[in-house]
Order: structure tokens, then sequence, then C-alpha cells
């Protein structure tokens, strides 16, 4: 028996397939049609919080302290208290930590978020300043509608 042979069309597949001379070559050939949905393109994730490297000395110094024996890290939390409603907290953070908290590592410090106040910093930098009246840890934050004439309160 004689084999013809037949090419499929290049966007199905590069083989070749042997058919016998009896097959009807009239037959128009067969495409897949594929029931999977593209995939969407993925974003980079990006940090919830970005810690400029002011603040990351400075909280490796506090890690370093006699006060933070075991601490890994410190914990960004979001209170409500003050003139706007919502305030920062930093405390230590001991291993293991839960297991919801964001972890951001940066600048070789680990800092994680309570889940509850990641809504309310996302995309804020944290940053450290010293000045002749004060050294604080200052939180730019663009999700912020309004400040207290403090600094220490805000709203979202």
């Amino acid at each position: 028996m004689n084999n013809i042979l037949l090419r499929t069309t290049p966007r199905i597949t590069n083989e070749f397939k042997f058919f016998s001379a009896e097959a009807r070559v009239d037959e128009a050939p067969v495409q897949m049609v594929s029931k999977r949905k593209p995939r969407k393109l993925r974003r980079p994730k990006v940090d919830a919080l970005a810690v400029t490297e002011n603040a990351a000395s400075r909280v490796k110094e506090l890690l370093s302290g006699e006060s933070a024996v075991d601490a890994i890290g410190v914990r960004l939390g979001v209170k409500r208290r003050g003139c706007n409603g919502l305030s920062y907290t930093l405390n230590y953070a001991y291993d293991p930590p839960p297991e919801k908290d964001e972890e951001i590592k940066s600048h070789g410090v680990r800092i994680f978020i309570d889940p509850n106040a990641l809504f309310n910093v996302v995309g804020t930098v944290m940053d450290y300043e010293e000045t002749e009246l004060s050294s604080e840890f200052t939180f730019i934050n663009p999700n912020s509608k309004g400040e207290c004439g403090c600094g220490e309160s805000f709203t979202v």
C-alpha cells in the first residue's frame, strides 16, 4: 500500500503525519482549539512600604540594643488614637512572626506589617529624621487625607 505524506499547517504542529493511500485527501485538516484562557501578565510584586537607608540604620541600632534581645525585626501597626483617628505603632518582632504579617526586607532589616494596618500604609515611605529638637521615624503616606499639627496621627 502506498503512503501519502501530508503536512499539517505550521500553526498547529511542525510534525509530518503519514496516512494510507485510501484516506480522503479532499478533507480539510482539523484545527485544534485550545480551551485554556490566555494567561494574564503578572506585575512584579511591589513592597507595601519603602524604607530609607536612615530608617534602616536606626532600626539596626535599635535591634542591637539590650531591650531587643531575640528580636528579628520591627512590626509596624496602626491604632485608633490621636487627633485625626489613626496613629502608627512600632514594636519589636520576635520569632516566629504571625503568619499573616506582610514581611519587607530592605537595607538588611526586616519589617513586618500588621494585616490590619496594611490597607492604611500601602505606598508609605518610612524615614528617620534627626533635628535639633527631635529624632523620630517619619511616615510619608500618599493615602493620608489629613494629619494633626504635631504629626502623631493621620486619617485615610
